[in-house]
């Protein structure tokens, strides 16, 4: 309930009270289990990342998986614009330095980066990325997409097909397309 209330009107303007009431509990029970609303805010971006990840993370990490990782993920969202409108949401307020979940999305992309970096780098290794691709960069240059073609999707989820865009991201790194 709480993603849902973060979803529709943000962190700031969401309310302990109706976080509690569309959950069917009281204040003070929602207060046992989350003494405070930073608390329940880490709570719910702690479990959506354990959602993705269990649902989608490779068990042995290799850059194809990692690849079909985040390639599933943008077809998951594409499914639930819930999810997105919340991170959309949040990611945005929590921009500034006092925002409870600043630190989160800044581990948060710092690790997402280090992810598809580590897929890259291990492409080049390989040999499988074109000449002249920066592993490092082609990762920022990633997560920025898949980020902003969220935020495009929600604005117009039948004129953005995110998992099709990110795929040709991807096949515009590597030499072979993908299988």
């Amino acid at each position: 309930m709480a993603a849902e209330v973060y979803g529709d009107v943000g962190y700031h303007a969401a309310s302990l009270r109706e976080i509690a009431k569309r959950a069917g509990i009281s204040h003070v029970g929602l207060l046992h289990h989350f003494p405070n609303r930073e608390a329940l805010l880490a709570a719910v971006l702690e479990r959506r990342d354990e959602q993705d990840n269990a649902r989608m993370a490779p068990q042995v990490f290799s850059a194809e998986a990692a690849v079909r990782h985040l390639l599933d993920l943008a077809a998951y969202n594409a499914r639930h614009a819930r999810v997105v409108e919340l991170y959309v949401r949040l990611s945005a307020e929590a921009i500034g330095e006092d925002h409870p979940a600043h630190d989160y999305f800044k581990e948060h992309y710092a690790t997402t980066r280090a992810y598809v970096q580590r897929a890259l780098e291990e492409l080049v290794a390989r040999g499988a990325l074109r000449q002249g691709i920066d592993p490092r960069t082609a990762a920022v240059g990633f997560v920025a997409l898949m980020d902003g073609l969220q935020v495009h999707w929600l604005a117009g989820p039948d004129e953005v097909d995110m998992g099709l865009i990110l795929r040709q991201f991807v096949e515009q790194l590597l030499k072979d397309p993908l299988e």
